[in-house]
């Protein structure tokens, strides 16, 4: 099977990141393109799609809380239908806007603390799915390896695509380590590079505290905001095919 190198993109105007994430564009194979309540807007949105579609990267939803001051990395206690709504407002206005550039959406991977959360609530993981099938049922679902979101995608009917994080620590219990504690960045191109290895090909991936957790994925991400996020892209994606590994957007 091939693994997918993702990135999350379309989350700043400033010219530096665009140059960033233009030459992330030449490295990954997919993109989840931010869709406006944490990050990014109907203009950014709009540009970002036409560089997937000049590039040939898959491009994908990433919605998030309507959280913008905190960059959707806040905690949210919301109702099932809000969350669904969200989703598929976000979800939606991004597909229109890839219709408009002559792209088909590949995926919706959820932001932050959506994310998260899905990942550890049944309630949240089923309100996203609800909303990315009402919206195209033939959207891929990225979700954290063995998380609700994932559960929750294949119960209902939708291709969940298991995804491992090169640039992020994990904890033992497989979640990721919070942006505010020691371990929670990999920033050494090196160390992500290994680290992608050895999820894609043994599906293995060692904890902060040094435990090897088993995790089958088939989509690797770097945050396209993470220091360095290019060359550790470069990095992971030249030891992958150094591996042998076929580097391409997940099958169908």
């Amino acid at each position: 099977m091939p693994i997918d190198l993702n990135a999350d993109v379309g989350e700043h105007e400033d010219p530096a990141a665009a140059q960033l994430e233009a030459a992330l564009f030449t490295t990954v194979t997919s993109v989840n393109i931010a869709c406006g309540f944490h990050a990014g807007g109907p203009d950014l949105m709009r540009r970002t799609l036409a560089l997937a579609r000049e590039t040939g990267v898959a491009a994908g939803a990433h919605p998030g809380f309507a959280d913008r001051a905190g960059f959707g990395r806040a905690t949210q206690a919301l109702a099932p239908r809000a969350i669904e709504n969200l989703v598929a407002y976000q979800v939606g206005a991004l597909a229109a806007l890839a219709r408009a550039e002559g792209l088909a959406l590949s995926h919706v991977k959820p932001h932050g603390a959506m994310y998260n959360q899905a990942a550890r609530d049944e309630m949240v993981a089923r309100a996203i799915v609800s909303a990315v099938r009402a919206v195209d049922p033939a959207l891929r679902v990225y979700a954290l390896a063995g998380s609700h979101l994932a559960r929750a995608a294949e119960t209902a009917g939708l291709r969940a695509v298991a995804e491992g994080f090169i640039d992020r620590g994990y904890r033992d219990d497989g979640s990721l380590v919070p942006r505010d504690e020691p371990g929670a960045l990999v920033t050494d191109p090196a160390q992500a590079a290994r680290r992608a290895v050895l999820l894609a090909r043994d599906g293995v991936v060692v904890s902060v505290d040094g435990v090897r957790l088993a995790l089958r994925v088939g989509t690797l991400c770097v945050h396209g905001d993470t220091p360095g996020a290019v060359a550790i892209a470069r990095a992971a994606r030249h030891a992958l095919e150094s591996a042998g590994l076929v580097v391409a957007v997940p099958a169908r």
